[in-house]
């Protein structure tokens, strides 16, 4: 079998460089709204020791087209997240019960909104 071309691939090019861009402006954005949300996380953490705020960060993955931004906290006591047991609540060793506090959607929903308005921006002036 023969393949023959002619002309020149000079769009498919110009698209294949558009989606570099796209890519690394994406990424961008991306890190941009991890750092964001590490510091409204930081500020609006419940503090007692503040290892807990101080333990915020974040990680960027992309498989297949996907891009996941994900914050994490590492402080961890007897195995459980710290972050998650102000969140949520716990129970205490003698019965009790300690009640949650919301304070991770609240410090992100604006970060969220951000994120979006900058991503929209990126795909739809490509």
């Amino acid at each position: 079998m023969f393949l023959q071309s002619s002309g020149t691939f000079r769009n498919t090019e110009t698209f294949l460089r558009k989606m570099l861009r796209v890519d690394s402006e994406i990424m961008s954005a991306l890190h941009r709204g991890g750092m964001k949300g590490v510091l409204a996380l930081r500020l609006a953490t419940p503090v007692e020791s503040g290892r807990a705020a101080a333990s915020w960060d974040y990680e960027i993955t992309k498989r297949r087209g996907v891009y996941i931004l994900t914050w994490t906290n590492s402080d961890i006591e007897d195995g459980f997240p710290v972050a998650i047991m102000l969140q949520y609540g716990y129970g205490t060793g003698n019965g009790g019960y300690v009640q949650g506090i919301d304070y991770i959607n609240p410090a992100l929903r604006p970060i969220f909104d951000e994120i979006s308005a900058e991503l929209w921006k990126v795909v739809t002036s490509s």
